[in-house]
């Protein structure tokens, strides 16, 4: 397992890479280019990903407990069986119902107000 808590990796180019159960509690991922990553099973907890290009990044099973992904570019991200609880994912782009729907938990998710009223009505236990 890599342990790489509360590294600052802003703006960087980490596309592709394989985090795959990484430990990154409170890692700065700020604008940071993460497309087509493996971060599943991932240990992201408060990590921050505001505006950080997330496309096609696999986030299955990984722990975004209070993590950031404000501003984020979700376009076919992965997110089958995360722990999304009280993470922000307010302003995020393209990020969709389905997506959502595939998660563990979003209890305590900051989300936009349309995704937020999808979700009450076709998937409330995952709030």
């Amino acid at each position: 397992m890599t342990i790489l808590s509360e590294l600052k990796v802003s703006e960087t180019n980490f596309r592709e890479v394989n985090l795959e159960k990484a430990n990154l509690i409170k890692a700065n991922f700020l604008r940071a280019d993460l497309m087509g990553a493996n971060l599943k099973k991932a240990n992201l907890e408060e990590a921050n990903f505001t505006e950080a290009h997330l496309e096609m990044a696999n986030l299955s099973g990984s722990h975004l407990f209070m993590a950031n992904l404000s501003g984020s570019y979700l376009s076919g991200t992965n997110f089958t069986m995360a722990d999304l609880e009280s993470a922000d994912l307010v302003g995020t782009h393209n990020l969709t119902i389905d997506q959502l729907s595939k998660v563990k938990t979003l209890r305590n998710a900051k989300l936009d107000k349309e995704l937020l009223q999808q979700l009450r009505i076709k998937y409330p236990s995952l709030l």
